[in-house]
């Protein structure tokens, strides 16, 4: 709790030139300037494919922590805490506002050390309006989770999970064609 920085001056410094590019010359550029947006997170080591969107008012803590496969998509105003790898599978959406975070802290030590787990969105998973995906959770293929949803616990495959913790409401029916 008294401790120093969790990160090494470099990746604080590196952080910070970082936000302020993405500041100035990202955040708030126009809609349809999706190609601009990937740029800007690539040149920080984001590895973002070329059919990836990422909106204006988007969060992103470390770009190069951030893997986005084809047609994957963070929405208007989503945050993606990425302390750890955060990756979005083909045609993974992050809808407007929701939360990533792949970072918590150990409240059983009494130093409270940052302790981070990867997050993983299946191919054509959903994460939908302001809803929150903790650390380590995995999201799986066409799994949706609802609007305001809470996630700390893995969501199956074609699952789709509502509520605070999310728990399963049932099944899309796109799921039985696997």
């Amino acid at each position: 709790m008294t401790g120093g920085a969790t990160f090494p001056v470099k990746h604080r410094l590196r952080r910070a030139v970082w936000n302020l590019v993405w500041g100035v010359f990202g955040k708030w550029s126009p809609t349809p300037l999706h190609g601009w947006r990937r740029f800007l997170v690539r040149s920080f080591g984001g590895t973002i494919d070329a059919t990836a969107k990422i909106y204006p008012g988007v969060a992103i803590w470390l770009p190069a922590n951030l893997v986005m496969e084809a047609h994957a998509c963070l929405g208007p105003g989503s945050i993606c805490y990425n302390m750890d790898k955060i990756h979005l599978s083909r045609f993974a959406l992050v809808s407007q506002r929701a939360h990533l975070c792949a970072g918590t802290h150990d409240i059983y030590d009494a130093a409270f050390p940052l302790r981070t787990k990867p997050i993983s969105l299946g191919e054509g998973s959903w994460v939908a309006a302001e809803a929150f995906v903790g650390p380590g959770v995995t999201v799986g293929k066409r799994a949706v989770l609802g609007a305001r949803g809470v996630a700390f616990r893995e969501l199956r495959q074609g699952g789709v999970y509502a509520g605070n913790p999310a728990a399963l409401v049932r099944w899309r029916d796109v799921a039985q064609s696997d």
